[in-house]
Formats: C-alpha cells, structure tokens, sequence
C-alpha cells in the first residue's frame, strides 16, 4: 500500500501566509464568543460533554475502523486521521442556528474543542497513524514534529480565539462592528488561497479525486451519524441533539490544511482529502441544516 501522488507545488513563505489567514479567520469568529460562554458548561454541562466525547473519541476510532475496511493509501489514510483530529468548525455553529439546534452548546463545545486542540490533535493524529501498519512507516517517514504542531496551533488557533473573545469583552461595540467585515473578508481570502493552491496543483486534484469522493462521503457519514447517534444514546433532547451531530461532523479543515501544508508538503494526497472535506461537510451540512429548519425542534 503506497502513495505515489507527486509533492505539493507550495513554498515556505504561502505555509506562512496561510498559517496568518488561519489566524485572522479565526479572531473574525471568536469576536462573537465571549468568556460567559462557558458557564452554559457549568450550568448544563451534559450535551456539551456528550458533543465532546462523540467528536474527539468516538469519531477518531471509527476513522480507524473505516481505514482498516477500505484500505486506503497512506497518504489518504492519513488526511483521514487529520480531519478526525482537528477540533470542530465554526460552521458547525452557524449550522445548529439554522437547523433551529441549541447554538449555545454548539458554540461551547467548539470553543472548548479549539482550545484544547494544541493537545488533542498531536495526540490523535499521532495514535490514529501509529495504530495502522502503513501510515506508521508514512509517519516515519515524514517524522511529525509534534512540539512543532503544538506551537502551530497555538499560534493560528488558540491565541486569536483569546484575542477575539478579550475584545469582545471589553470593547464590544467595536467588536460589533468588525464581526461581519472581518468574517467576509477571513473566508474569501482564505477560499482564494485554496482555490489558488488547488490550480497550481490541478493535474494532481483530479487525479487524486476519484479515489478521495468515496472515502470523504463516507468519513463524513459516520461523522454525522456519529453525533446523531450520541445525542439519541445519551438522550439530551433534540435541540442539543442537532448542534451534537454538526459537532461531530463539522471539522476545521482550515487547520488541518495549515498543518499539512507547513509540516507535510510531500503528503499531496493529505491536502486534497483535507481539501474536499472542507466542500462537502458544507454541502452535507447545509442540506441537513436545511431539511431540519423545516421541522422545529
């Protein structure tokens, strides 16, 4: 089982530039959080617990269970175990308000996700790709700096999530003010910057496509049934229910391709799984958002 995909055509210096955007889309969004957030955890405190434990254990061991069944190539495997790792999105958000969900434990569960994710997605990442035969040699191979992964993510991540929610705290009406420009403005810079990686790297894309559709379609399946499934086992009624399945099935891509780009450039296939993740999550997403806003919880 070996991964042939050619390397990534992508400097240093766009590593950085894409580790910056990262940064800038995610203090957009932490302008709408605040640090009274999380005492929606302290009062009630079981869907976000729930929401956390389908996303980072559940999700993470049916990923494997899926890479045994299907066999992939390592580097597929790998973009796989990547996306599993990295914590929730901020459309999961925006999706449970418009499923008619409870945004307020979408948002703790993301926000607590997010911070804690310098540890979390090192550590998954790595269990996940030591636990298979050959993404243990890819790893080997590309030699995962985890200290360095750490920094990254505390740097892109957690530091403008801080930055966002002090402001927010303490200047609110300017907070107010650059929400929705910030927000426009991280997500087009951000869709260019991939759109422009992907056309540099086009013959690759398609080539590797084919092979990525199902797998993808599939993770992303399990993903949602996962948090369906969770909320229903543990019964915490269909609002939280809602936000848990978008938990679970609404990744940060965005990290996950900052990192493969800045410590994984050889890993082309990682990108591309990485990549069209973060298309068809939305698309998934959307539809189901759509499908539940049209039956109130």
């Amino acid at each position: 089982m070996t991964d042939a995909t050619p390397a990534l055509q992508f400097s240093p210096t766009a590593a950085l530039a894409l580790q910056c955007i990262l940064a800038l889309v995610i203090f957009g969004v932490s302008l709408e959080l605040s640090f009274s957030d999380f005492r929606r955890l302290l009062a009630a405190p079981k869907p976000v617990l729930v929401a956390l434990l389908s996303q980072l254990i559940a999700l993470p061991l049916l990923t494997w269970a899926l890479i045994w069944a299907t066999d992939p190539a390592p580097g597929l495997a790998l973009g796989l175990m990547m996306t599993a790792a990295c914590p929730g999105g901020n459309m999961s958000n925006v999706l449970t308000h418009w499923s008619g969900g409870r945004t307020a434990v979408s948002m703790s569960a993301t926000t607590i996700s997010s911070l804690i994710s310098p540890l979390t997605t090192p550590l998954t990442f790595a269990l996940l790709g030591g636990l298979h035969p050959a993404t243990q040699n890819a790893l080997a191979a590309v030699k995962v700096p985890v200290l360095e992964l750490v920094f990254t993510i505390g740097i892109a991540l957690v530091l403008p999530l801080l930055a966002g929610m002090t402001l927010a705290q303490t200047q609110p009406a300017l907070a107010h003010r650059l929400q929705k420009p910030l927000r426009r403005f991280g997500l087009v810079v951000f869709l260019g910057f991939v759109a422009l990686a992907l056309a540099a790297n086009g013959k690759l894309f398609m080539a590797v496509l084919a092979s990525v559709f199902g797998l993808v379609a599939a993770h992303n399946a399990l993903a949602l049934a996962c948090g369906f499934s969770f909320g229903t086992l543990f019964k915490v009624g269909e609002g939280a229910r809602r936000a848990i399945t978008f938990e679970t099935g609404i990744h940060n891509t965005a990290l996950g391709l900052t990192l493969v780009f800045t410590f994984f450039p050889s890993q082309t296939s990682m990108m591309i799984v990485l990549g069209w993740w973060g298309v068809w999550h939305l698309i998934t997403g959307g539809l189901l958002a759509w499908f539940w806003s049209r039956r109130p919880a």
